[in-house]
């Protein structure tokens, strides 16, 4: 039996809203309200499909997995930095613009946010909702494209490019794995670990890195 398209449908409307509110709204509240998408959009698929939560536990194959994709994408986005400063008008400045949403909040905060709520809601949506009803519909690859285009397109509303064009290649990373079968156990490992480890112990950015050294 076919997935009925509302849920996705209504789910893609609330998350372009919620994601416009994130990124537009007063600065010194964005984990907040970063927090509050996660909470609400991972709640939605989880009310929309409850073997959702059954699905994301995380076996001990789940974590080796995870690591490894993890370490995958941070290589790739150590190429993707460089490449921005060189070739992207604005690339370096609006890399160290995501960086500096770190020093909004106490780091142990912003990891808590990110493992706990952020990525793993995350997971729930734009995998384990959103990707799975459009493979569905579409085919396992073509629903995994237009899953990852649908994740990369709701940046946009942040008007920074190079935000937008690294969640696009992070979006697909993990849509294409889940294509080619990786569980959102592992998944969800590969989310928590590759945003604490580039965004908060080992960023891309020279100046963010330096920073982080002396924060410690």
């Amino acid at each position: 039996m076919a997935r009925s398209l509302a849920p996705l449908a209504i789910g893609l409307g609330l998350a372009q809203v919620a994601f416009a509110a994130t990124f537009v709204g007063p600065r010194d509240r964005f984990w907040s309200r970063m927090t509050s998408t996660g909470l609400g959009l991972g709640s939605y698929a989880l009310v929309a499909d409850p073997s959702l939560a059954r699905r994301l536990r995380v076996k001990p194959s789940d974590v080796l997995v995870g690591l490894a994709s993890a370490g995958i994408l941070y290589g790739t986005f150590q190429f993707g930095d460089r490449f921005a400063r060189r070739f992207v008008p604005a690339g370096g400045e609006d890399i160290e613009a995501i960086y500096s949403l770190r020093a909004l909040r106490p780091r142990r905060e912003v990891a808590a946010r990110l493992a706990a709520v952020i990525a793993p809601a995350e997971e729930l949506f734009w995998r384990g909702l959103i990707q799975e009803t459009l493979m569905a519909r579409c085919g396992r690859w073509r629903g995994a494209a237009l899953a990852a285009a649908a994740y990369g397109g709701v940046h946009l509303v942040t008007g920074n490019f190079t935000l937008f064009g690294a969640a696009g290649v992070a979006g697909a990373h993990w849509c294409l794995l889940y294509a080619a079968g990786a569980p959102l156990g592992a998944l969800l490992v590969s989310h928590v670990t590759w945003d604490v480890w580039i965004f908060l112990l080992q960023p891309t950015s020279r100046t963010a890195t330096a920073l982080t050294h002396d924060a410690d």
